[in-house]
């Protein structure tokens, strides 16, 4: 999948523990189908810090190739989209919520969930109210266009690409699991991306990395 090196590809060995990798029988394969597409390899890759049949929130689910995903591997899934075509594909396995979170309410004021899923889609104002969505001790798996993008197509607005190092200011002080910033192709894309633990208090220990 990723053919020219990340500028700035790192992992942290200080991190909450969690459990066992699931085997690699036990994830879902990673590929498209005829009915919806392939999940994206980080979030795959990153899913197994999720504890055990957890609560998954899935924000901007789009056509719902996460909250598949994820309800594959037997968790209790969210999905939240304001197009109603988009919670409606995915209503039979997932509690949806269809919500224009840019210019109304925030539909989970008080909710937390154990992982939080965030896929090509950024509105920097609601940074607050997705860290507050991840229950101490569970993680964030975001991915989406950045800074650089502009070469290769939309978007290329400033406001929906992020700076670089951005994702690692907005999740200071958790703990980071792995973060990239880079070119990949088939499309090629910059991208951005990162798996950070929410701080729970507990003594820090290594989390478990699946292989690349």
């Amino acid at each position: 999948m990723q053919k020219q090196a990340c500028g700035h590809c790192y992992s942290f060995r200080k991190m909450t523990s969690h459990t066992l990798p699931p085997t690699a029988a036990a994830i879902p394969a990673i590929s498209a189908s005829h009915c919806a597409p392939a999940p994206s390899a980080w979030i795959a890759r990153f899913a197994h810090l999720v504890r055990p049949q957890g609560s998954v929130l899935d924000l901007a689910c789009g056509m719902g190739r996460h909250t598949r995903f994820f309800s594959a591997l037997d968790h209790k899934l969210t999905s939240v989209d304001r197009a109603p075509e988009a919670t409606r594909s995915v209503a039979d396995i997932s509690e949806t919520i269809t919500a224009d979170i840019e210019n109304n309410a925030w539909p989970l004021t008080g909710r937390s969930f154990d992982g939080v899923v965030v896929t090509n889609y950024l509105w920097r104002p609601l940074w607050p109210q997705i860290l507050d969505s991840v229950k101490p001790g569970g993680v964030l798996i975001y991915e989406t266009f950045a800074q650089g993008n502009e070469a290769y197509g939309k978007p290329s607005r400033p406001d929906f690409l992020l700076a670089p190092g951005e994702l690692l200011q907005v999740c200071a002080g958790w703990n980071i699991v792995a973060y990239e910033h880079g070119l990949l192709e088939q499309p090629a894309r910059v991208v951005q991306r990162i798996a950070a633990i929410r701080p729970d208090g507990a003594a820090l220990t290594p989390a478990p990395l699946l292989p690349a």
